[in-house]
């Protein structure tokens, strides 16, 4: 345990009540054995002799493992704490970023609208006619909340909002603008917004339609305070235990969730590094994450912004207890926990230190084994060793489950908390869609062209760079095409666009938008395979276009072909970018892939999934554990909500639903792992003159052996396998140590392959037996270990052993639990009378040659 670790433990170990507990039970039992080793010293040192080594090593592993336990529940909980900050403080600035590349996009497409041009050239005059076009942009993109004009002095000709008259403005932005070949980005106080002390706009230059001189500026000023309002209320900790933030460059806070805890304008401490050390912040003290943004399609976002989340140590590890474990299928727990060294090795270490305590437990138990009788003073100690180490296991079994728990529940957290970040870049995404479409539906030369009887050439040509130059800003559409009000397509951008014209709109499109009664409605079709998109799924967007002079007249419709297999492919990859064992999905209701991750999956493929989480209410989130592609894996589910009034206030609506699923490993076969809770068993303190046996699972039933024949257990590791088996239940062979510091080597056989026919299953639990009958000595392989415990001759029950399969090893039945549990008892003598005298037949043509190769094997490793 390296000094940082430890230093790192002291630290947090005081916010940790539930781990401050488990170390004082931990102390408590370790006192115990050294208790016990000394009382055994004192009072019985010869009769102790042969156990005294086995409980120095057991009381030096248990202090080792308070220490590993201990810090590894402490790290995995900052560690989990660290992850889930960072993930929301890199979802705000990605958020804030993909929403500002809108911008960007918008006011260099608005800059050049030709009826804006023309009025600050001096063209036209009618200043409430420009007004109102600015308002019908406002009322399409809402997330703007003043829009303005000016003239090349500084001078406001027309803006939109009446709360905060202008006529003038002297701001550096106007000057740096009208030198900018491309949109200048502002974030300040501006005299242009003189209600804020801080505003967003996004600024551009104006040209003359005809000599493209300069003659203006167009200013877009984003709503930041409401739109950061909103990412704050979406994806902050429902109940409020930490604090998300927005940076600048020189970590002052510009949005803050809660402004009474941490105030805007407010220099914060940062932590870019994701280090696990605590952050001091007006007296109190904070685990931090700060992220930057990597950019968007090229896009930085603003010079230094960074997203931040705080939380305070004192309230960092206690959140809603989960119970997401005990409600897992028995055999989908176990074999999450026979992963734990992939995805969690603290939770392996302590697994692996409890087993290797529960096995010196029984071996001191098993060393024992028929020593008490007149020894009352050692019967004392063994009963004290047996108590203590039921202690010690339900402690590392509580442990474990805890450690398990936070883990999983961790996971649970952030997998869904991935989904609804996903949900949302779909819908903020498609929100711009929908504005767009009806945006463009306004343009006056695509009106007046509609409202003739026939298109010239000319007219074509005109309509065609107009949406050629829209498609130019607007990337993420592989087509624009305008069509009649007889669905003819007249003009498109796009591969093949020549042979798009006069295609025809389907049916069903072309009267959902002659049927649209405002400007404010749109269409969007099904996502469905289309020619305008290479016979690939995706969405098209469509509005009306209306006649110029009479907008109850629709003239035809435009169309946008949203790139969707990039598109949402990128927005699934940012969200899990770093997660190297999670999937992600879009689906729809009914479970039909609309993009993923997998590449075993197509779009249009139905997602095998829990019909449940496919009925999850609009903005709710679930997350459960499964098997998915024969692995054990989390799987996590967001749907939709809509974003402002897209979804939500407009009438449109299509439900999708973000699904991930986390992978832990591999399913694993059955039989690997046994829960011992079902084999408790009772004591009876009348027995004083019973056999012992020496329990232990296979094939997740209880066996027991004479413990006269037992030696000691060895972890399965220990196993050097071999080839030289002549029988399939051989599976290796093992090295003991004997007296004589020599080696002795034993084959080791698999009790399930000679009981049912097939090999065992290996898992962490699984241990080797090693059973003595006069000069023989093999292994054996088990499950797992059990118990030492005692049984009178009474509860012993003799059954016939003619029958064939697993009774042939199995003569007797022991009642435990005054008949409530039966032990199947193994003959040892009829055991080896199996494997050392032959009568499980070996084939003579390969029994010399065994003989010989096993012989000169062991002398070589011996050597």
């Amino acid at each position: 345990m390296s000094e940082h670790v430890a230093i790192q433990t002291e630290t947090f170990l005081p916010y940790m009540r539930d781990v401050t507990k488990c170390e004082q039970s931990l102390q408590e039992l370790n006192l115990m054995w050294r208790v016990i080793e000394a009382s055994a010293k004192m009072n019985c040192p010869s009769e102790a002799k042969t156990i005294l080594p086995t409980m120095a090593a057991t009381r030096t592993g248990f202090s080792r493992l308070e220490r590993e336990l201990v810090v590894s529940l402490v790290q995995e909980k900052v560690r989990n704490v660290l992850t889930e900050i960072g993930t929301k403080a890199q979802y705000v600035i990605d958020i804030v970023v993909r929403n500002l590349f809108e911008r960007t996009a918008d006011v260099g497409f608005l800059a050049t609208d030709r009826e804006l041009c023309n009025f600050v050239a001096g063209i036209t005059d009618n200043t409430d006619a420009i007004r109102y076009r600015l308002r019908e942009y406002r009322n399409k993109y809402t997330v703007y909340d003043e829009i303005m004009l000016l003239d090349t002095e500084g001078n406001v000709l027309v803006q939109i909002d009446p709360a905060t008259p202008l006529e003038h403005s002297a701001d550096a932005l106007i000057g740096e603008t009208l030198n900018s070949d491309t949109y200048v980005e502002t974030f300040r106080f501006s005299d242009l917004r003189p209600g804020k002390e801080r505003a967003l706009i996004y600024s551009r230059r104006m040209q003359h339609p005809q000599t493209g001189a300069v003659v203006g500026i167009l200013c877009l000023c984003f709503h930041f305070e409401e739109e950061m309002s909103g990412i704050f209320s979406s994806h902050r900790d429902a109940e409020s235990r930490s604090n998300m933030l927005l940076l600048d460059a020189d970590n002052r806070v510009i949005a803050s969730a809660d402004k009474l805890w941490v105030p805007v304008g407010t220099e914060v401490p940062v932590n870019r590094d994701g280090n696990a050390s605590l952050m001091l912040f007006c007296g109190r003290e904070y685990l931090v994450r700060t992220v930057s943004s990597d950019g968007y399609q090229g896009y930085p976002g603003p010079i230094g912004w960074q997203g931040q989340v705080m939380i305070p140590v004192e309230v960092a590890f206690s959140g809603v207890i989960s119970d997401a474990l005990t409600k897992l299928p028995s055999d989908i727990a176990e074999g999450l926990l026979s992963h734990a060294e992939s995805f969690c090795p603290p939770l392996f270490d302590i697994m692996t230190a409890a087993k290797t305590i529960q096995r010196i437990v029984w071996n001191g138990q098993v060393m024992t084994a028929g020593q008490r009788g007149e020894m009352l003073k050692l019967k004392t100690i063994l009963d004290q060793i047996s108590e203590t180490g039921n202690r010690s296991n339900e402690l590392f079994a509580q442990s474990i489950h805890d450690l398990y728990q936070t883990v999983l529940v961790s996971g649970m957290r952030d997998a869904e908390f991935t989904t609804s970040l996903l949900v949302d870049l779909l819908d903020r995404n498609l929100y711009e869609r929908s504005d767009d479409c009806r945006w463009w539906a306004l343009t006056p030369e695509l009106r007046t062209a509609l409202a003739q009887p026939e298109q010239d050439q000319a007219t074509v040509e005109k309509m065609t760079n107009i949406l050629t130059y829209i498609n130019g800003l607007y990337t993420v559409y592989t087509r624009i095409f305008v069509y009649d009000r007889h669905g003819r397509i007249v003009a498109s951008t796009g591969d093949n666009a020549a042979a798009m014209i006069g295609a025809q709109v389907d049916e069903d499109s072309l009267n959902q938008v002659l049927s649209l009664r405002t400007q404010q409605q749109y269409y969007v079709s099904p996502f469905s395979a289309t020619s305008l998109y290479d016979g690939k799924n995706t969405y098209i967007y469509h509005a009306a276009i209306r006649d110029l002079d009479n907008e109850a007249i629709v003239v035809g419709g435009i169309g946008i072909v949203f790139d969707s297999t990039p598109e949402f492919s990128n927005m699934l990859a940012s969200g899990i970018t770093g997660k190297k064992k999670m999937t992600a999905f879009y689906i729809d209701r009914n479970a039909r892939i609309i993009s993923t991750t997998d590449d075993k999956r197509a779009v249009g493929d139905i997602l095998d999934i829990d019909p449940a989480l496919l009925a999850i209410s609009n903005g709710g989130r679930a997350s459960q554990v499964t098997i998915h592609d024969n692995e054990y894996a989390i799987v996590a589910c967001s749907v939709s909500s809509g974003y402002r009034e897209f979804k939500v206030t407009d009438g449109y609506q299509e439900d999708i639903i973000a699904v991930v699923f986390e992978s832990f490993g591999a399913v694993q076969g059955t039989g690997s792992q046994t829960d011992s809770r079902q084999f408790l068993l009772d004591t009876d303190p009348a027995i004083t003159d019973g056999n012992e046996y020496a329990t232990f699972f296979s094939d997740n039933n209880l066996f027991a052996i004479s413990a006269a024949h037992v030696v000691e257990a060895v972890p399965y590791s220990s196993v050097l396998p071999t080839s030289m088996g002549t029988r399939v239940e051989q599976i290796g062979v093992l090295g003991l140590q004997r007296d004589d510091n020599r080696k002795e080597f034993i084959w080791v056989f698999d009790l399930g392959q000679m009981m049912r026919g097939t090999r065992s299953a290996v898992s962490g639990s699984s241990q080797v037996m090693i059973v003595r009958e006069g000069e023989h000595t093999i292994g054996l392989l088990v499950d797992e270990l059990h118990a030492v415990p005692q049984f009178n001759p009474g509860q012993i029950m003799h059954t016939p052993f003619a029958l064939q399969g697993a009774s042939m090893l199995v003569t007797q039945v022991i009642k435990a639990n005054n008949g409530q549990l039966l032990i199947q008892a193994i003959d040892v003598e009829r055991l080896f009378a199996l494997l050392i005298d032959g009568q499980i037949p070996m084939p003579p043509e390969v029994a010399e040659q065994a003989a010989e190769n096993t012989s000169s094997t062991l002398q070589l490793m011996a050597a």
